[in-house]
């Protein structure tokens, strides 16, 4: 069995001698020295510099091991590292410095050295591993996931320290190579549980999944956009609209009912009219303005109108989106917001391409302005991150702080229960 402390520089010698207390104070300059340099061995390079102790017994016990005059209390003294290797092998043929200094410090030496140079080995066999496995990928999945750039863009988004530090990286990677490899091409789909046989519940969490959309270049996404992207089909029963006020064509809920559609219920949704001509409803990004709205008490008790606002629960899906964009053609006016920082604008973004007649609801710089504290961000963000208030941004940046629904729930419920949005927009 292999020596934990010195990789078997000890076998077959005779290390008590060497490992009296006497000796303890050299044997900590060395492990010291070896520590420093990287090296655990430490049978050659520059001497070793010791301050001799002041006990004859140290001094007498360090005498055949260091060269030189005689030993003084309180000098310091060079020590010949070719020197003490060779009176070491007097104990044991391969006996070193180093290996003694682990056995006397009960420690294998330098361990942050060797740690540097192992990771460096695994990072090296893994870049090997990406680029040989990305190679082989299907032209139509090799262009996402990019063999000669993939690891570099692994590396500076984390991945790379993520992989290595999971029990066994190769494997991880070799698993998500083979569910990349498995990509429909474009205009074609497939099952998400299907794309690891005989574990339909591989991909539903954990750092396969998230591994196979950095790979593919969909990190940073929501997961089942990025999955949407690749052809691949997320469980169409979790997720989709909170909705209150406004149903499918159709379907009979009861007044001031909240409901769930998922995203199988929202695929060519065909929205129930208003009640009466440009009636508008409200798209909020979070469920605590939606619980809000339908909780606050209503001014007429006797003819109580139930508040009309859809959910998103977070960045919507493209069909999350399509089905907010359908309640025009049913004839609602739609009013879309989200929370002020980076996320909240892409939400904004994809929420007002897909419904071009929706209009941002108190989403200027001013009602930012309003609610935004003097912040330390740095807002890395595009004045096209904006595009429906040239000022939103700048003020942003100014202010350094994001802002969220939950700062203007106030309004927002008022312009909820007036059922009439504030663009604060000129």
């Amino acid at each position: 069995m292999t020596c934990s402390l010195c990789a078997d520089a000890c076998s077959g010698a005779d290390l008590a001698p060497l490992l009296a207390p006497e000796l303890a104070w050299l044997w900590q300059a060395i492990a010291a020295a070896a520590d420093r340099r990287g090296d655990e061995a430490l049978t050659d390079g520059p001497a070793v510099t010791v301050s001799i102790p002041a006990s004859p017994t140290q001094r007498a016990a360090a005498a055949g091991l260091i060269s030189g005059q005689p030993l003084a209390s309180g000098q310091r003294r060079r020590i010949d590292l070719g020197h003490l290797t060779t009176a070491l092998t007097a104990r044991g043929p391969a006996l070193t410095p180093g290996a003694v200094a682990a056995h006397a410090c009960g420690r294998r030496l330098a361990a942050r050295a060797r740690a540097r140079t192992e990771h460096a080995a695994s990072t090296d066999r893994l870049r090997t591993q990406l680029e040989t496995t990305a190679a082989c990928l299907p032209a139509h999945v090799r262009e996402l996931v990019s063999p000669t750039s993939a690891f570099t863009r692994l590396r500076s988004s984390g991945w790379i320290a993520r992989i290595l530090n999971q029990p066994d990286p190769a494997a991880l990677l070799a698993q998500a190579f083979q569910v990349a490899g498995r990509l429909p091409e474009p205009g074609h789909r497939i099952d998400r549980r299907t794309l690891v046989p005989g574990d339909p519940h591989a991909l539903d969490g954990g750092p396969l999944p998230a591994l196979v959309l950095a790979l593919t270049q969909h990190s940073g996404t929501v997961p089942r956009l990025g999955w949407e992207r690749l052809g691949v089909d997320f469980d169409d029963l979790i997720g989709g609209l909170i909705v209150t006020g406004v149903t499918p064509r159709g379907w009979h809920v009861p007044p001031g009912a909240t409901l769930t559609l998922p995203p199988r219920e929202l695929t060519n949704i065909a929205w129930a009219p208003p009640p009466k001509p440009d009636a508008w409803v409200f798209v909020t990004e979070n469920p605590s303005v939606l619980a809000a709205a339908s909780t606050q008490p209503s001014e007429d008790d006797r003819t109580p109108t139930p508040p009309r606002v859809i959910c998103t629960a977070g960045t919507p899906s493209s069909a999350e989106c399509a089905a907010i964009g359908a309640l025009h053609h049913a004839g609602w006016r739609v009013a879309v917001r989200a929370d002020f920082d980076q996320a909240g604008l892409a939400h904004m973004r994809a929420l007002l391409a897909a419904a071009p007649q929706a209009v941002p609801w108190r989403m200027s710089a001013a009602d930012y302005l309003a609610t935004a504290p003097q912040g330390t961000l740095d807002l890395r963000l595009e004045a096209s991150d904006a595009p429906w208030d040239v000022h939103l941004v700048p003020a942003m940046k100014a202010r350094s702080a994001y802002t969220y629904e939950e700062d203007l729930l106030p309004a927002l419920l008022a312009d909820i229960a007036a059922g009439v949005p504030d663009t604060g927009l000129p």
